[in-house]
């Protein structure tokens, strides 16, 4: 069949012929059944469905090589993936002729197949974007957002002005090209700020708030330089009618789209069968929206993203999409888009480079470099530390999958030539190898939790307010938390300033949240993540009035990054004591109720991070309730309980030195309270003691010792099964330890020099 098209920067058509063969060849009949077959001339890879998934298998098992040598440098798989296209280029690599360049179509089915996870990559990450948080993002953000996009932006327009002085200004090409170097892309600067771990830090949630501003800005200047682009191929009234197609789209998407996704998940119950077909209704409209986008006039790619950001992020019906779909899109479809790509990228091209490339590749060059000067000076402005100032401004810069994806669209509309492509591949490329590496380098956030100030309990001074951070993760928590702090008795001259921080798993939206409840700091007006908590803590503060000054938080975030909520938080308020709770619960008869592997990781990475004391309650077999709600002042009431403290002395064979401190430590117990002193000389023995006592009392409170060399101990810790618990928690929080109490495990604060 023939072919006619327009030559790009001309008005002459060209006439191509291209030959398809009929019926087409999908599935082969099988491996055996061609080889036993001799009149069958076929061969098993020209039947595109077998090659297709002996491609997706070079593909993966390339990557995961490549990744396998550059993960310890903190490169995110994305670079892994191009360099897997890059590496298939090269002669004689992969039998690239016999597996790739088989049939016209072998490249063109595996672009079909990427191109639709790249769609859907486009989709969920408006899915994950909260547009709202836009317009509550501060002045630093937003100054950043703009100006890390309009500054480079001018830098392109005026660095092509210096190269092509005949040309206009607003050139509608150049000034396409430039917006797509200057351009800030949200999804990928998440993703970045995610491999590195600092999501949660200062750094991260500035550079996410500035990607969100910066990302919307290059969303219209986008829109926009297509237009300008259209106008000067089909005129001015031809654009007046884009745009209002374009205005008719928003509308319907805001008005009409929009609240009918918002009273969707209001109205359809979480365990209702009509969940499903919600969750299917919006894949359908995924389906359909790159056309009907077409039909408004505006590129295909932007349905997608739109329809991504009116769909309500979160739960139930964001996390629900987030959930199912992201692993075979992050896993499979996107990494076949992204070495496609690569594939691409022909090096040979380079033998015909023009003046227009060189100029165009200089252009790119400034604008990054521009855009970096830009970040690094705002940061500089905001008085922020030289090292996390170049962090941030390499944070800016960064390049990935979008980028790309936005270089394979121009290549395929011939906007770009071969050459041109493989540069921009290139350097993107290179950006996103380099600036891994430099961030890592240059911003440590555990810097800000090396404490010099002792922070614990005991260098706390008398009469003064105990300053404890309780963690909640589930309801069941609450209630231990408000037992534990009754046993206090907080009073007027020993009184307990207590923050409490609901942790919720970041789902279905990318950016994390903090809310400050008693400053009603809502991020979102339709979320309401903490409101049985605030009102249970709320009634403990009532009945503890003026003993207690209370706080509540909460941090959506994702559960390897919590601890750095937690962390924040206890160094912002001087906390003395962070109480967490244990990953596992309890049924009476000793059965595990629930587990949480998530929660045991954040136990680890708070004792070893911590800038204070830390605990960790076990709750009981019964869910202790050391005492009830005291009634208001005029009327106390108090319960009884018994409360054990369990003190390893120093042995016979170690300093006599360590044996005063012992003796100076229990000087001001003996006389004040209930004191038992019990010689063991081994684990065993130990053991025994616990067993005979665990019936006595309500709760045990434990130092955290694991790989000690303490005869006390010796042989218990071959038994240990929790080692942040240490080995006599461990012991006490065993099924062989079955009776009606809880322990809590103290760690203190480790001063660390560096």
């Amino acid at each position: 069949m023939a072919l006619r098209n327009l030559a790009p920067n001309s008005s002459y058509w060209y006439t191509g012929e291209v030959c398809l063969k009929f019926p087409p060849k999908i599935v082969s009949p099988g491996l055996p059944a061609l080889l036993l077959d001799k009149r069958r001339k076929s061969d098993f890879i020209d039947y595109s469905a077998p090659r297709l998934q002996l491609q997706t298998i070079l593909f993966y098992v390339l990557t995961q090589a490549t990744h396998m040598l550059l993960k310890n440098l903190g490169l995110p798989l994305f670079v892994s993936q191009i360099l897997a296209g890059l590496i298939l280029r090269i002669p004689n690599v992969g039998n690239y002729r016999y597996l790739f360049n088989r049939s016209d179509d072998s490249i063109l089915v595996l672009g079909a197949v990427g191109g639709l996870g790249y769609l859907f990559f486009l989709f969920l990450s408006g899915v994950k974007m909260d547009v709202r948080l836009t317009f509550k993002s501060g002045k630093k953000a937003v100054y950043i957002g703009f100006l890390t996009v309009l500054v480079p932006l001018l830098a392109c327009m005026i660095t092509n002005k210096v190269f092509h002085p005949e040309d206009y200004f607003f050139n509608t090409n150049k000034f396409f090209l430039a917006v797509s170097y200057a351009g800030t892309s949200f999804p990928v600067i998440h993703n970045l700020l995610n491999e590195l771990k600092i999501l949660n830090s200062e750094i991260g949630r500035l550079g996410l708030s500035a990607a969100l501003v910066g990302d919307m800005v290059t969303l219209v200047l986008t829109i926009c330089s297509l237009w300008m682009k259209e106008h000067g191929e089909v005129g001015t009234k031809r654009v007046l009618q884009d745009v209002g197609w374009a205005i008719l789209f928003l509308v319907v998407v805001v008005f009409v789209l929009r609240p009918g996704f918002k009273w969707m998940v209001k109205h359809i119950p979480e365990t209702s069968q009509k969940k499903d077909i919600c969750f299917y209704l919006v894949i359908l409209a995924f389906m359909l929206s790159p056309p009907i986008t077409k039909q408004f006039h505006l590129h295909a790619k932007f349905g997608p993203f739109i329809l991504g950001l009116i769909v309500p992020d979160g739960p139930p019906l964001g996390s629900a999409l987030v959930e199912k779909l992201d692993p075979i899109i992050s896993g499979f479809l996107l990494p076949i888009f992204s070495t496609t790509c690569g594939i691409r990228v022909d090096p040979s091209s380079f033998k015909k480079i023009s003046t227009f490339l060189i100029n165009q590749s200089i252009g790119a060059v400034v604008t990054v470099v521009v855009k970096f000067g830009v970040s690094l000076a705002l940061a500089m402005f905001c008085k922020m530390p030289m090292r996390d100032s170049l962090a941030l401004a390499f944070v800016m810069i960064s390049k990935g999958i979008v980028e790309i994806g936005y270089y394979s669209s121009m290549s395929n509309s011939m906007v770009i030539s071969k050459p041109h492509y493989a540069f921009l591949i290139y350097m993107s490329t290179l950006i996103a190898i380099i600036v891994p590496i430099l961030v890592k380098w240059l911003y440590d956030p555990s810097r800000k939790y090396l404490c010099f100030q002792k922070r614990t309990i005991m260098n706390s001074k008398p009469n003064q307010e105990l300053r404890v951070l309780g963690c909640v993760h589930v309801p069941g928590n609450v209630n231990s938390i408000i037992n534990l702090l009754n046993v206090c008795c907080p009073t007027r001259e020993s009184s307990l300033a207590l923050d409490v921080l609901h942790l919720v798993k970041l789902s279905g939206r990318a950016t994390p949240l903090f809310i400050a409840h008693q400053k009603q700091e809502l991020m979102t007006s339709d979320d309401s993540y903490s409101e049985n908590v605030v009102i249970a803590f709320k009634q403990f503060e009532r009945h503890n009035a003026k003993f207690v000054s209370l706080n509540v938080f909460t941090a959506v975030s994702p559960p390897n990054l919590m601890y750095e909520d937690i962390c924040n938080l206890a160094i912002e308020h001087s906390t003395c004591f962070i109480l967490l709770p244990f990953h596992r619960r309890w049924y009476i008869d000793g059965s595990i109720e629930s587990e949480d592997q998530t929660i045991r990781s954040l136990n680890w990475n708070i004792l070893e991070t911590t800038p204070c004391s830390v605990g960790i309650l076990v709750e009981g077999r019964r869910k202790v309730s050391f005492s009830t709600f005291r009634d208001p002042p005029s009327s106390q009431s108090y319960s009884s309980y018994n409360i054990a403290v369990i003190f390893m002395g120093i042995g016979t064979i170690l300093a006599e030195s360590d044996r005063a401190l012992d003796d100076e430590m229990l000087s001001g117990i003996k006389g004040s309270m209930r004191y038992l002193e019990e010689q063991v000389s081994d684990g065993p023995e130990t053991s025994n003691f616990l067993r005979s006592i665990v019936e006595d009392y309500q709760l045990f409170i434990v130092g955290r010792r694991y790989k000690c060399e303490d005869p006390q101990t010796s042989g218990l810790e071959l038994w240990c099964e929790f080692e942040e618990i240490g080995i006599i928690g461990d012991l006490l929080s065993s099924t062989d330890f079955i009776a009606n109490y809880s322990v809590l495990i103290v760690q203190q604060q480790h001063q660390r020099n560096s």
